[in-house]
């Protein structure tokens, strides 16, 4: 990179650590470190979190989906529109998250189920979350490496590192010191600021991208070149997608309702408002939150993928032609290291800068291409699916020929250094093509962007995961409870522990899937089951402890086998196939057991990727998880479930106005819809009905309704789609752009003033520090005594007085009801 953008890449980051730094000093106990002492308001939440969910890896993995499907993938997601509208605006799981006064989502598993849930439900998800997050360094810094130009090996000092790995260490290093700092406080400040600071870069970046690339004469002929049945416009023409299809996007839609609140990678956030009726605020302002970068990001893959299939740009020292070969030749290196590569690594730069492959080169690649023609005849297919092969595999020669002679070539080494070669290819192709498209200045911008959001979702995601672990691990087995210094101890040092176990992860694994996919196997382990049990713990009184075991052991289990059987499938289950003569069998039980659901699901038994893909792994767990927690539920329940108690309503509401959660005729109905009550100010009701009339009324009704019937009337031409989302992605998105612009940078600085003056002002309860006594969170003291200053000793004796009352307590409640049930 330039000068010029290297000091664009430092001022803001030199910023944001100089106000991290700043913000300790507020730290004065557990809750500020794991919850910001839930005093956020809505823009801080909204704009930070916006920020921490995003994350550098969540932008390469949308290149990857939306190079690979384009705007056509992206149409089938208004299926769930109004679903979003509705979930947003109701608070669903949020609002009640948030009444529960829960520190952890294991907290609230205690209060509502048992202990012993809660530690074997903070396993499972601290399992899931960690390896979940493990790839994040990696993914981050090769796109740091390969965006900025960096060489693969750096010497320092006479040793040879490879740069990846320094890149990993730093930012990892930056992201253990912010957090460990002060802790949810910290994060979110900083988050924030990198969150305002952004908005104005998307908006110079959209411009740019706008003014260079004319929609109509270079992006439009580009991707009109795809094959039938994989259009990049035409969503009724898009069934020869393999990953991300509709069957995908059903998954996902489903998996957002059952899964509401399940994945803890952003906890820290769920509970740091000040209220309940906050939170979900700051969720209702995400529909307005996402303006250019949104825009920024769906554009920057489309115009990628124009710059590389679009014969205008295709020569010169910055054309895809030279971008294509340095892109093959870095990955090839960065995957082909040792000895015994030599010979393919040689032969395979000379066909980059020649074009010609060299004898002992091509002997390797016929070899190889023998070896899978033997296999594909030993399968006995039917014609029609051999001929459908055979054009995927023509197909992708054509399109992307320096990466089907790379793998092909590695296969003759390594078949799984083949498909590292591959991902990696995958997951750098845009960020490559940006780094030839942008010009000096906005290469800079759209390099702190991205650190903006490396460093932002390592912080959050490393603060989630540390505090599960000690919260809801560790402290419901401890006894004694600790000191909160002790607490606070042990908190960064699980920091600082995940962080050293994600850098090892990230620099031996080698990753072999979509970003999405691996994304959806390893969550699977946690949210195959944790959805069923989360969501009817918020909501059916009839939940039982049994069910919750139940669903989360059976999701997790068939979750944990598949991503077994995803790893070990190319060296060991394949072989084992193959060689003991079971191929022809497998091959009828696998592919007969998809036929009935083709072209949606289309399991094929190959050398080089397991049958079931990682989004239809998630979708078995979710049913069968579902289903169980029910019929396990009924049969076990003694007992209703005093939803009041947990929830803090009723007799038990210990603050803010009585809120009236019945239903009284059309018009409560309609506004119960909207999230309307007694919380909302003339303000909040504007909010709501603006993000209802754009979610549903434009996004929905005219934009996925109105179009897709009028293509089961009448199919439009590909120019007509073309039309469609130039309007949806320029005009309209651009619009909400400039307004949220300056909306969110305004508010954002405003809120952010507010927490500060809350946080100097706050009084601390050291009871609130994520322990349950009895079933309620310990820091319901009013239940033992109303005390304005606690001191820890006071605290450790009261729990046995606490414990007591509410057993009399519940003593009472049964009483009454055995009265009652009498009395009728």
């Amino acid at each position: 990179m330039h000068w010029i953008d290297w000091i664009i890449v430092i001022v803001p980051m030199v910023i944001v650590g100089i106000i991290g730094f700043r913000t300790q000093k507020y730290v004065k106990g557990v809750a500020d470190f794991l919850s910001a002492g839930r005093v956020a308001g809505r823009y801080v939440i909204s704009v930070a979190s916006g920020e921490a969910a995003r994350g550098l890896i969540s932008i390469v993995a949308m290149f990857e989906i939306y190079y690979q499907s384009g705007f056509a993938y992206g149409f089938w997601g208004g299926i769930a529109a109004p679903i979003g509208i509705v979930l947003a605006l109701t608070g669903y799981c949020a609002y009640r998250f948030r009444e529960t006064r829960a520190m952890t989502m294991g907290q609230f598993l205690e209060i509502r189920y048992s202990r012993s849930f809660r530690v074997f439900a903070g396993i499972l998800q601290s399992i899931a979350g960690i390896l979940n997050y493990a790839i994040f360094p990696a993914v981050g810094a090769r796109f740091i490496v390969y965006f900025c130009g960096l060489p693969l090996e750096t010497v320092f000092l006479g040793w040879t590192f490879p740069t990846f790995a320094l890149i990993m260490a730093i930012f990892l290093f930056v992201a253990v010191f912010l957090a460990t700092m002060g802790g949810q406080i910290t994060i979110m400040v900083t988050d924030c600021v990198q969150g305002i600071l952004s908005y104005p870069i998307y908006a110079i970046i959209v411009a740019y991208v706008i003014y260079r690339f004319s929609w109509f004469s270079d992006i439009a002929p580009a991707i009109f070149s795809r094959p039938p049945g994989k259009s990049f416009v035409n969503p009724f023409d898009i069934e020869g997608l393999r990953n991300f299809n509709m069957f995908y996007v059903v998954v996902g839609i489903v998996g957002s309702i059952i899964n509401r609140m399940s994945w803890a990678g952003t906890q820290g956030y769920n509970t740091a408002a000040k209220t309940a009726h906050e939170q979900k605020m700051g969720g209702v302002l995400g529909t307005w939150r996402e303006g250019f970068s949104g825009m920024m990001y769906v554009l920057l893959a489309v115009v990628a993928f124009a710059f590389l299939h679009n014969a205008k740009f295709s020569d010169g020292p910055k054309g895809a032609n030279q971008c294509r070969t340095v892109l093959a030749q870095k990955a090839f290196d960065d995957v082909a290291k040792g000895e015994k590569y030599d010979d393919v690594r040689e032969g395979y730069k000379h066909y980059l800068a020649t074009g010609e492959l060299t004898e002992s080169f091509g002997v390797c690649l016929d070899e190889v291409k023998a070896e899978e023609s033997a296999e594909s005849s030993a399968k006995n297919q039917d014609p029609q699916k051999t001929k459908d092969f055979g054009e995927v595999a023509e197909n992708k020669i054509d399109k992307e020929p320096m990466l089907t002679i790379g793998k092909t070539a590695l296969q003759s080494v390594s078949k799984g250094k083949a498909q590292v070669f591959g991902t990696i290819f995958g997951q750098m192709r845009v960020p490559m093509a940006l780094k030839y498209i942008l010009p000096v200045g906005l290469v800079g911008a759209f390099c702190a962007l991205c650190i903006f959001l490396l460093v932002s979702t390592d912080t959050t995601y490393l603060h989630s995961w540390s505090s599960i672990l000690v919260q809801d691990v560790i402290l419901p087995i401890r006894r004694k409870p600790f000191t909160p210094k002790q607490q606070l101890t042990l908190l960064r040092i699980m920091i600082a522990t995940i962080a050293i176990f994600a850098f090892f992860f990230s620099y031996f694994f080698g990753q072999v899937d979509y970003i999405a996919m691996y994304f959806a196997i390893t969550a699977a382990i946690w949210l195959g089951g944790a959805g069923a049990c989360i969501v009817g713990g918020l909501y059916w009184k009839r939940g039982t402890t049994a069910g919750a075991f139940t669903a989360l052991i059976v999701g997790s289990g068939i979750a944990t086998f598949g991503a077994i059987g995803q790893k070990m499938w190319v060296g060991i289950i394949y072989p084992f196939i193959v060689n003991n003569g079971m191929l022809e069998i497998v091959t009828k039980i696998v592919e007969g057991a998809s036929a009935p659901f083709e072209p949606f699901i289309l399991w094929r038994v190959t050398p080089d990727k397991f049958p079931i893909n990682s989004q239809e792994i998630y979708a078995a767990t979710i049913i069968l998880s579902i289903g169980l927690y029910i019929i396990v539920s009924l049969l076990t329940c003694r007992k209703p479930f005093n939803m009041d108690r947990m929830l803090h309503r009723g007799k038990y509401q210990r603050e803010g106005k009585k809120i009236e959660h019945r239903i009284k005729g059309v018009k409560d109905a309609l506004l119960k819809l909207l999230g309307i009550n007694e919380e909302y100010s003339r303000g909040d009701k504007i909010l709501a009905w603006s993000v209802f009339i754009y979610s549903f009324g434009y996004g929905f009704l005219f934009l996925f309704v109105t179009v897709a019937v009028w293509n089961f009337i009448y199919r439009w031409p590909n120019e007509w789609w073309s039309n469609l989302f130039f309007i949806q992605f320029y005009i309209i998105a651009g619009l909400v752009g400039i307004v949220s612009t300056v909306w969110f940078m305004i508010g954002g600085i405003w809120d952010l003033n507010r927490m500060f003056k809350r946080l100097r002002s706050k009084e601390d309860n050291v009871l609130d520090d994520g322990r349950v006594i009895g079933n309620v969170s310990a820091d319901d003291v009013a239940l033992v005594e109303k005390v304005d200053h606690v001191v820890l000793e006071e605290a450790h004796s009261k729990e046995d007085v606490l414990e007591e009352k509410l057993k009399q307590e519940d003593d009472l409640e049964d009483l009454e009801n055995l009265h009652k049930h009498e009395d009728q």
